[in-house]
């Protein structure tokens, strides 16, 4: 048994002097054990010591500066993972996989899964299951959570240092997304949370990330985990607390995604931030802005858990004494990925009919709707409206026809087809969905079309209509209304 206090020791002493060789601290250790096995008690003791592995084997202090933003912008899932992927396949069914029985049953579970998602079917994952899944979803799960994270790094709040909760890991999307955001220099103690045959693929896809991404992978329900199933204590790895929990699209497999989130919240550091994504459908980004609102603090009737979180974007109420009560269908928009070999070849065997098109088994839209919650009060930008210059989205009803100023966030790209600019926005007020309208782009307002998803815009002199047959208020921006960009 190797004297662990012994190995800090020499590595705290050893970090301000020069890089941290086993081999040397071996020899200053009683009894000397193997450098190998001093190896080994460094790897399992370097998120704490805040020491990460080079490739020569020497461990070196991890700096104390926050994660920059790395510019995310992926064109395709990287090849070492696509490779992992189709060896995966080619294990399970040979090197013609995407053909014959095996393809058909692939493509099978692939359309099952599309179904189950469109309808909140409950959706059970055997091990055909997962596979399908990490064909069509993981190459768009992957880019996603690396512009969710851009949120954070902004902001200098991802340490280079991270004790993550991936809830619901699935295939592995999210965290593969997570290794590749963050720089060489980080060290990730990871946990995966997955009950599921997907395990098997999340652990070969494990396989592929760094030496100082340690992953832990808990094959328990996240109700069993978080010690929320009666008679069940919570996994001693909730002990400590995590800098980052992720629930990537798995809130709406949940039977109470909202009693989930408040105990994982729990389980999170001070300043540690919980984000939550989910496909862009109607169905699944409503459901995770119900789950936002019934965490933050000041929502609903009391009658909720916690009450102790911070919405830190994108959704920023503005008004603080305000409450949203609007659907909140809301989710953002990046760019489309090279399609990945496996999902091509599934594609290209397909057996079509004359009017079939292709593509049914191709998925590279990067479209998300999401959420961070943080319990220390911080958003992404400190922003909030003022009664003697701005009029509540709350209020619009009485100011039909009339010309006013909002303050608002914006909540989507363009979404007209060609015609009128319109973009979803909200204040945190609205109880009803509200959309600037640009009928006309002028040097003073454009910066309505060029600011980003999530920026807040002053907008000055729109004129407010109601849209019968939408049944939402139309601001409408013209050669008459100035819009400012407040915060991007």
């Amino acid at each position: 048994m190797i004297d662990r206090t012994a190995v800090r020791n020499n590595a705290n002493y050893l970090r301000n002097v020069r890089p941290i060789d086993p081999e040397e601290i071996a020899e200053y250790i009683e009894g000397a054990p193997h450098p190998a096995v001093v190896r080994e008690t460094l790897r399992e003791e370097a998120f704490d010591l805040r020491l990460r592995e080079r490739e020569d084997g020497a461990f070196v202090p991890v700096e104390e500066s926050p994660v920059d933003p790395p510019g995310w912008a992926p064109e395709a899932l990287p090849e070492a993972y696509a490779f992992a992927v189709e060896d995966l396949l080619v294990r399970e069914y040979g090197a013609n996989w995407h053909r014959g029985e095996s393809g058909d049953e692939l493509r099978e579970r692939v359309r099952r899964l599309k179904t189950d998602y469109l309808y909140e079917n409950e959706v059970e994952y055997d091990r055909v299951a997962a596979l399908g899944y990490a064909i069509y979803h993981l190459p768009a799960y992957y880019a996603t959570v690396g512009y969710v994270l851009d949120d954070l790094t902004e902001n200098g709040l991802l340490d280079r240092t991270l004790r993550v909760l991936d809830v619901g890991a699935g295939v592995g999307g999210p965290a593969l997304g997570l290794h590749d955001y963050l720089p060489d220099d980080a060290v990730v103690d990871y946990h995966a949370v997955e009950p599921s045959a997907a395990t098997d693929v999340l652990d070969r896809l494990l396989e592929e990330t760094g030496r100082n991404f340690r992953t832990t992978v808990h094959e328990a329900t996240a109700e069993a985990f978080l010690g929320l199933d009666e008679g069940e204590e919570a996994d001693p790895a909730t002990d400590d607390p995590f800098d980052l929990v992720l629930f990537g699209n798995v809130l709406s497999e949940l039977a109470d995604p909202v009693a989930v989130a408040d105990a994982a919240l729990d389980a999170l550091a001070p300043d540690g931030s919980l984000v939550a994504f989910a496909p862009a459908d109607r169905n699944t980004a409503i459901g995770l802005r119900r789950v936002e609102r019934a965490l933050v603090a000041g929502d609903g009737d009391g009658a909720g858990p916690g009450r102790d979180a911070e919405i830190y974007s994108p959704a920023l109420r503005l008004w603080p004494d305000a409450i949203p009560s609007d659907p909140g269908w809301s989710f953002d928009v990046a760019a489309d990925l090279a399609v990945p070999p496996f999902q091509r070849r599934l594609d290209e065997a397909t057996a079509r009919g004359e009017t079939d098109e292709p593509g049914e088994f191709v998925n590279v839209d990067v479209q998300f709707a999401y959420s961070i919650l943080r319990r220390d009060g911080k958003r992404r930008v400190d922003v909030e409206a003022s009664a003697e210059r701005c009029a509540r989205m709350a209020e619009s009803e009485r100011h039909v026809t009339d010309r006013v100023n909002l303050l608002a966030v914006k909540l989507s790209h363009d979404l007209s087809e060609g015609d009128n600019a319109l973009y979803r926005v909200g204040d945190g007020s609205q109880a009803t969905d509200h959309y600037l309208v640009c009928t006309r782009e002028t040097a003073l307002n454009r910066d309505l079309r060029e600011a980003g998803y999530g920026s807040v815009v002053f907008v000055e002199n729109g004129l407010v209509l109601w849209n019968e047959d939408e049944g939402a208020y139309n601001v409408v921006v013209d050669d008459e209304t100035v819009v400012d960009l407040v915060a991007p």
